[in-house]
């Protein structure tokens, strides 16, 4: 069992910057690959990054690839998210989500129903 718990959300101007973190409990945070989805109002969720368990590898989505940036510190337990150049479309509650991948070095999970834990989610907020 694996309980995400996102934070650094919150509200920011057009261009800016915000790091969304998520912090994993439990003892076996490096056999899980790690993703980022959003959803925003009305929308579906959205894939939107993806690292394998060792950090090695990233896949992201074709749209975002340039401005986010996902990483993870599996000493802290915790995986984040760069973003960089904010627009308002980016706009959404963002989900971090774990899949257990202890057999695969892959990072390659752009589908939600790939992953076995979700957290609660955190609100990112663009303004024009």
């Amino acid at each position: 069992q694996v309980q995400l718990v996102e934070s650094g959300g919150g509200l920011v101007q057009a261009g800016g910057s915000l790091r969304l973190s998520c912090a994993a409990s439990g003892r076996s945070f490096s056999r899980y690959a790690m993703g980022w989805f959003r959803q925003a109002p009305g929308k579906e969720r959205e894939f939107v990054a993806a690292i394998s368990r060792s950090g090695g590898n990233t896949y992201y989505a074709d749209s975002l690839k340039g401005r986010f940036t996902i990483s993870r510190d599996n000493a802290k337990n915790t995986t984040y998210l760069q973003m960089n150049s904010l627009k308002p479309e980016d706009t959404a509650v963002y989900y971090c989500a774990a899949r257990n991948a202890i057999y695969s070095g892959s990072a390659y999970y752009p589908r939600h129903n790939e992953y076995d834990y979700w957290g609660q989610g955190t609100q990112v907020t663009v303004s024009s």
